[in-house]
C-alpha cells in the first residue's frame, strides 16, 4: 500500500520539477527575446540542484539556436503572442529546442513546458502550447524544410549578422556561422607559479579527468568535458583558472617586451573580468594596474587575483578619460577594448538577439577614443597591444589601420609569424573554431622614441 502511494507522489513530484525549471527558464528568457535582458549573470540557483544544468542547456540552447526557432514558432501559431506573454513566448521557444535538439522524452518537452505555463499563472496558454508542440511532432520535417529555405534558420543567425560575416569573410562566413553555434569547450590556464601544465595534465589524468594540450597557448589545456571548477585539481589554491585559448596569447604578445624589464609599470585598462591581469602577474614580475568602469566587475578582478595569491593596483575607472591616472607614462598597455563580441556568440549566444547593426558603428567610435587617450600615457619605446573578441574588421583591422594613419608615433609591431590566426592588416585574426579557440583580435604597436 505504502508503495502504491509513493510512486505516484515520485512522478508527481517529477513533474512539478519538471515545469519549475522550464517555468524558470522562460522567466530569464523573456527579457533576452524582447532585448530587455541578457543572460549575464544568469542564477542557476532559482531552481532545485539536480535541474540546474537542465535550466542552463535550456536557457543557452534556446538563444543559440533563436532565428530557427521563432521561424517555426511562427508557423506554428495562428496569430503572435501579445507583448505581455513574453514568457509563454519563450515556453513554446524552449519547447521547440527541446523536441528538436535536446534528448528529453518528446512527453516530458510538451507535457511539462506546456504545463509550466500554469506556474507562469497563464493557464489558458496550456492548450496552446500543447496543439503547437504536438503539431511539431507530426509535421516536424515538413516544417523544418520550409523554414530552413531561409539561411537565417538553417543557419541560425539573423540576416544582418550573416551579412556583415559574409562581407568579412567571404570564405569563411559559413564555418564561423557553424562555429558559433557550437558550446565553446573549457580551456584551462595552469599557472606556471605552481608548475607548467604537463605537470598538471598528470594531475588532472590522475583525478580521472581527460585533456589535450592546446596548440597555441603555452599555458592552454582544454578539457574533453566541460565540468564544475571546484572539482579541479588546485583550483581553490590558485593554480589553474578558466581561459580560453585566444585569450591567453595576449601574454604571448606582450612578454618580448615584459620579459626584459622587471618591475615594469603596466597598465590592464578594461581589465573585467581579470583573466589577462592575472596571466600578466603569473608571468610576469610588474608593478600593475588595472581599472574598470563597471565596479561589480571590478570586485571580479580582486576576487580572482586573490584565488590567485596576486596583487594589483585596481581602481574604478574610465579609459576614455584620465582621472585614475597619477602622470607616470606606462611601459606597456593592455586595451582589451569594449567590441561587438562576434568572436564568443558561442559562449553569449544572447548576443544574435541583442546586438544590433548600428551598434558596430557606435563600438568602433568607443575604440576609436580609447586609443588616442591612452597612447599618450604610453612611454617612448613602449607597447601597446589592442584587442578584441571580434570577427569584424571595423573594430579590428581597419580601427588600427586608422589610428596609425593619425599617429606618426606609432608603429605596428606586431610579428609576422605566430602560428596562429591569419594576418589581418597589421595584426592577427584567429576565427572561432569547434573544440578550439574562440574568435579574437590582436594588433601589438610600438611607440617610436624621438
Amino acid at each position: 500500500m505504502s508503495q502504491e502511494k509513493k510512486t505516484p507522489h515520485s512522478r508527481e513530484g517529477h513533474r512539478d520539477n519538471g515545469m519549475a525549471v522550464r517555468a524558470a527558464a522562460a522567466r530569464a528568457l523573456a527579457p533576452v527575446i524582447t532585448g530587455k535582458g541578457s543572460l549575464t549573470g544568469l542564477d542557476d540557483h532559482q531552481v532545485v540542484a539536480r535541474d540546474r544544468a537542465l535550466f542552463k542547456a535550456l536557457c543557452y540552447g534556446t538563444c543559440r539556436t533563436l532565428p530557427r526557432l521563432e521561424a517555426l514558432a511562427g508557423k506554428l501559431l495562428a496569430k503572435p503572442f501579445k507583448a505581455r506573454d513574453a514568457d509563454v513566448q519563450a515556453l513554446l521557444l524552449i519547447g521547440i529546442h527541446q523536441l528538436l535538439y535536446l534528448r528529453i522524452p518528446a512527453h516530458a518537452a510538451v507535457g511539462e513546458t506546456a504545463g509550466a505555463a500554469r506556474l507562469l499563472g497563464k493557464e489558458w496558454a496550456t492548450r496552446v502550447l500543447n496543439g503547437c508542440l504536438r503539431r511539431l511532432q507530426r509535421e516536424s520535417a515538413e516544417l523544418q524544410a520550409e523554414v530552413d529555405r531561409e539561411p537565417a534558420s538553417a543557419l541560425l543567425h539573423p540576416k544582418w549578422w550573416l551579412k556583415a560575416l559574409r562581407q568579412a569573410w567571404p570564405d569563411d562566413w559559413r564555418a564561423v556561422c557553424e562555429a558559433n553555434n557550437v558550446p565553446g569547450p573549457m580551456t584551462l590556464r595552469v599557472n606556471r607559479r605552481h608548475g607548467d601544465r604537463e605537470k598538471y595534465l598528470d594531475r588532472l589524468d590522475s583525478a580521472g579527468i581527460q585533456a589535450r594540450l592546446c596548440l597555441h597557448a603555452p599555458d592552454g589545456l582544454t578539457l574533453e568535458t566541460p565540468r564544475d571548477v571546484e572539482t579541479l585539481p588546485g583550483f581553490a589554491e590558485g593554480h589553474v583558472s578558466v581561459q580560453d585559448e585566444s585569450a591567453q596569447l595576449a601574454a604571448v604578445l606582450l612578454g618580448p617586451s615584459l620579459a626584459p624589464r622587471p618591475g615594469a609599470r603596466v597598465l590592464d585598462a578594461c581589465c573585467a573580468p581579470g583573466g589577462k591581469t592575472a596571466h600578466l602577474l603569473e608571468l610576469f614580475d610588474l608593478d600593475l594596474q588595472a581599472i574598470d568602469s563597471d565596479a561589480s566587475r571590478l570586485a571580479r578582478v580582486e576576487d580572482t587575483l586573490a584565488r590567485l595569491g596576486l596583487s594589483a593596483t585596481l581602481a574604478e575607472g574610465d579609459a576614455t578619460g584620465r582621472d585614475w591616472w597619477d602622470g607616470t607614462p606606462f611601459d606597456a598597455i593592455l586595451l582589451d577594448a569594449p567590441c561587438s563580441g562576434s568572436g564568443v556568440i558561442r559562449r553569449h549566444p544572447d548576443i544574435k538577439r541583442l546586438r544590433r547593426p548600428s551598434d558596430i558603428a557606435k563600438l568602433a567610435e568607443l575604440q576609436a577614443r580609447l586609443l588616442d587617450n591612452l597612447w599618450p600615457l604610453l612611454s617612448p619605446g613602449g607597447t601597446l597591444l589592442y584587442a578584441t573578441c571580434s570577427v569584424l574588421p571595423e573594430e579590428n583591422a581597419a580601427q588600427i589601420d586608422a589610428f596609425l594613419a593619425r599617429t606618426p608615433d606609432a608603429e605596428a609591431t606586431t610579428p609576422a609569424e605566430m602560428g596562429w590566426g591569419r594576418v589581418s592588416g597589421v595584426g592577427r585574426q584567429l576565427l572561432p573554431e569547434p573544440d578550439s579557440h574562440d574568435g579574437f583580435f590582436y594588433a601589438r604597436l610600438g611607440k617610436r622614441t624621438a
